[in-house]
């Protein structure tokens, strides 16, 4: 069986969006995406699609690259995932699939609940 690795960028922020939005518990309760711009057009240095808040707070940005999309926490991460497809740089995590979109997930609910002490 073959299997479709996703590897556009703006289709990587669209899942981690509705991963963000749909889960709706824990931390994840409180996660809004705003600003978001729905006809991005994903540039190499990374073109902003959305913002992510968590009460009253923006906590991260989302960028796309043709590739990627980076997700860049306002705070230091927590519970980097352990990935192929996922990169760390800096304060940035870089999602090459759409497959990394859940660890991108993970470790946003662990560095929200780490700082609001959960």
């Amino acid at each position: 069986m073959v299997e479709d690795r996703i590897t556009d960028g703006r289709r990587i922020a669209q899942l981690l969006a509705s991963e963000l939005t749909g889960l709706e518990r824990g931390a994840l309760a409180d996660v809004a995406i705003v600003d978001a711009d729905t006809d991005v057009e994903p540039t190499p240095e990374g073109a902003v699609a959305y913002r992510v808040t968590h009460g009253e707070s923006e906590v991260a940005v989302v960028r796309v690259t043709p590739a990627t999309a980076r997700l860049t926490v306002r705070a230091d991460i927590r519970g980097v995932p352990d990935r192929d497809d996922v990169t760390v740089e800096g304060d940035t995590l870089v999602a090459h699939s759409g497959a990394a979109v859940k660890g991108l997930v993970d470790a946003l609910v662990e560095t929200l609940d780490a700082y609001s002490g959960h």
